[in-house]
């Protein structure tokens, strides 16, 4: 039963990379891509009905933790206390900024709120990055589950590359979303902005995949390197799901490479948290799982059907001039 949660937090993480990773990439993209207000409208509709949505599988996935594995969130989210602390408050400020930026007609007063989005989309795909990276590759804690060090002590140059890793990610995720999902010059030119980011902006992910798997990180490349041919080839939807299958191939090489600890400790392997040892109790999840079997499927279905209803293109000629 430990195991089968282990697996069911890896793809919360992964539900989680794909659909709020691709409308990071939007926000981050935001003053690259939108070359007016008008523009900026229709990156950010691509986006609107689902990026609260996209939210939820973080909420799920924190959850989840919490529940299944107590010993696993405690030294986690204390150790890595400030740059959670950050990346909430990005969160926050970019759910703030996509409902206020429209409430006054202003042009200053416009582009606040989308300094706000663009910031808060950075900080916030560095910070999940960072704490992703942090959790595979360890922290210094003791045989009580207690950081040693300083609160700065889960940010190292291991973690850092995972947070350029998932950003880079992110940067080519929403130029192909953009680019599937609109149409005119804005789509041409999200279309060529991932092919030419995409060779540096991948890098840190494939060292990071690298330093953890070794030969491992081969399917991410070649995932990858499909998407980007048949973005080339204009055919966004497949490049869409191709990278859908990357970040898939990441986050199994990562949870893999971490089982059967659920935090590595950098001190002394003796120390590090595993599957059995932060788990809760085998009635705790037998009631997890039950919960789970029925309110997944309802989510799914709900997801599934919102994706439909606005699965269509935008562009400049769908935004009203007032």
């Amino acid at each position: 039963m430990e195991t089968l949660w282990f697996c069911v937090i890896a793809l919360l993480w992964l539900g989680y990379l794909f659909l709020e990773g691709f409308d990071f990439g939007v926000g981050m993209l935001l003053p690259f891509l939108g070359r007016d207000n008008t523009e900026r409208r229709v990156m950010i509709n691509t986006i609107g009905p689902v990026w609260d949505g996209n939210e939820v599988w973080l909420l799920v996935a924190g959850g989840a933790t919490f529940a299944a594995f107590p010993g696993w969130y405690a030294a986690l989210f204390s150790a890595a206390y400030l740059p959670l602390t950050l990346f909430l408050l990005a969160l926050i400020g970019r759910g703030v900024a996509f409902e206020y930026r429209g409430k006054v007609d202003s042009e200053r007063w416009r582009k606040v709120w989308d300094t706000v989005i663009f910031v808060g989309s950075w900080v916030a795909a560095l910070g999940v990055g960072l704490v992703i990276a942090t959790t595979v590759i360890g922290l210094p804690i003791d045989a009580n589950g207690d950081r040693v060090g300083s609160p700065f002590a889960a940010i190292t140059l291991q973690s850092l590359l995972g947070a350029l890793a998932i950003a880079g990610y992110a940067l080519v995720h929403g130029a192909i979303f953009v680019s599937l999902k609109t149409e005119g010059e804005i789509r041409e030119r999200a279309r060529r902005m991932a092919l030419t980011m995409a060779p540096v902006a991948l890098l840190p992910l494939v060292a990071l995949l690298l330093y953890v798997a070794g030969f491992w990180a081969l399917p991410v490349v070649l995932f990858a390197g499909l998407a980007l041919w048949r973005l080339w080839a204009g055919r966004e939807g497949q490049a869409f799901a191709f990278m859908g299958l990357a970040v898939a191939a990441t986050v199994t090489v990562l949870f893999a490479s971490l089982y059967p600890n659920v935090l590595p400790s950098t001190l002394d392997p003796a120390y590090s948290l595993t599957v059995a040892g932060a788990a809760s109790s085998p009635y705790t999840l037998t009631v997890m799982t039950w919960v789970a079997a029925f309110g997944t499927p309802a989510v799914l279905i709900y997801q599934g059907w919102t994706y439909w209803v606005f699965r269509k293109r935008i562009g400049v000629r769908h935004i009203p001039v007032h």
